[in-house]
């Protein structure tokens, strides 16, 4: 069982020139973008003055490859034709792939030309339009007849794309002037969306598409846009030198014995004993998510604990890891799942209030 990983990307953005004209647009935009790199052809740039955020290249689709998944986004200051041709192969996912913007020669339009709405492709048009004082080309179909995306509220509420296959058929719902079915019990999506634009029931014939939005696995149709909301808080306990396998395998199965999306993890929870834990660092650090450490006083105050252990208080001087640290890392939520043990690990999940 695998939980999927996003690429590492920066924050920062990258600006690539091949002409005269695209370096002084390049310079310029750099300007008001905050830590992003100036990749200039070497042709064109005579200063040898050093630059950590200037980079000097020989062969542009070499490099491009290089950097493609390293930036957050991208700005082409030449053809949208010669954009196309290199980027293509480097594909992956709407998820993942940066936002890239082409902008002319001369400065007159900035091109949206993947991830508009996801990728940020849209907004990064927007306000290089505006520092150019040109027009940002935008083609999502939801945004030129001003209708919601459901991509973009997805984005905003922070909320895990699992199946983004199927975005296309809620936002042509949208546009078809349709109403979707909602599954959305915690209210993460429908105050978002005039309520014309929805049902509040799965299955209804009056529907062409559905959004289920929601921490627990369900069978819904391939068609079926799955939304996971962060909102799972882990507790985990371990015996010293717990490999990060033995703990990653034993939370999917726990996982997935209780029907929750692994997406929905907002935080991991323990002792602070285990600041220096090898395999439970080395599990947060893969699953990108950061582990909240709590000290005795905080795992004792914590009085909502259903299985307390007389063996970790004698040996901590607290009733409860995973149970308690779970709870506290929810922000005092609900605890959804006591602890499951096996021979090294113990594992709780809360749930945000």
């Amino acid at each position: 069982m695998a939980i999927e990983v996003l690429i590492n990307k920066n924050k920062s953005i990258a600006i690539w020139c091949i002409t005269p004209n695209g370096k002084d647009l390049g310079q310029k935009i750099q300007g008001r973008f905050k830590g992003s790199i100036l990749f200039v052809s070497e042709k064109i740039w005579q200063d040898s003055r050093r630059d950590k955020n200037r980079v000097t290249f020989k062969k542009l689709s070499q490099e491009i490859h290089q950097q493609f998944n390293l930036f957050s986004g991208h700005i082409f200051i030449f053809s949208t034709g010669i954009a196309v041709r290199l980027i293509a192969p480097l594909l992956n996912s709407k998820i993942t792939d940066p936002a890239v913007v082409v902008v002319d020669d001369n400065g007159n339009h900035a091109i949206i030309l993947i991830s508009g709405h996801l990728g940020g492709a849209n907004i990064l048009a927007t306000k290089i339009a505006t520092i150019l004082d040109g027009i940002a080309v935008i083609t999502t179909a939801t945004d030129t007849n001003l209708l919601p995306a459901i991509d973009l509220i997805a984005k905003d509420k922070g909320l895990y794309i699992e199946t983004p296959q199927n975005i296309k058929h809620i936002n042509m719902a949208f546009l078809m002037g349709d109403s979707i079915e909602i599954y959305d019990p915690f209210g993460f999506i429908k105050k978002d969306l005039p309520e014309n634009f929805w049902i509040n029931k799965i299955n209804s014939d009056q529907a062409t598409g559905s959004v289920f939005c929601s921490y627990e696995t369900k069978n819904v149709s391939c068609e079926t846009l799955v939304l996971r909301p962060p909102v799972l808080s882990v507790g985990i306990g371990c015996n010293r030198g717990t490999s990060h396998e033995e703990i990653k395998l034993f939370l999917f199965s726990v996982f997935k014995k209780e029907g929750l999306s692994l997406h929905s993890i907002c935080r991991l929870a323990t002792s602070e004993i285990k600041r220096d834990e090898t395999g439970l660092l080395s599990f947060s650090k893969e699953l990108k998510i950061q582990i909240d450490f709590y000290n005795k006083k905080d795992l004792n105050s914590v009085k909502t604990i259903q299985t307390p252990s007389k063996m970790v208080e004698k040996h901590l001087g607290v009733k409860s890891v995973c149970e308690a640290a779970a709870i506290l890392s929810s922000k005092n939520g609900n605890l959804i799942v006591s602890k499951n043990k096996n021979k090294d690990v113990t594992i709780a999940v809360a749930i945000k209030k």
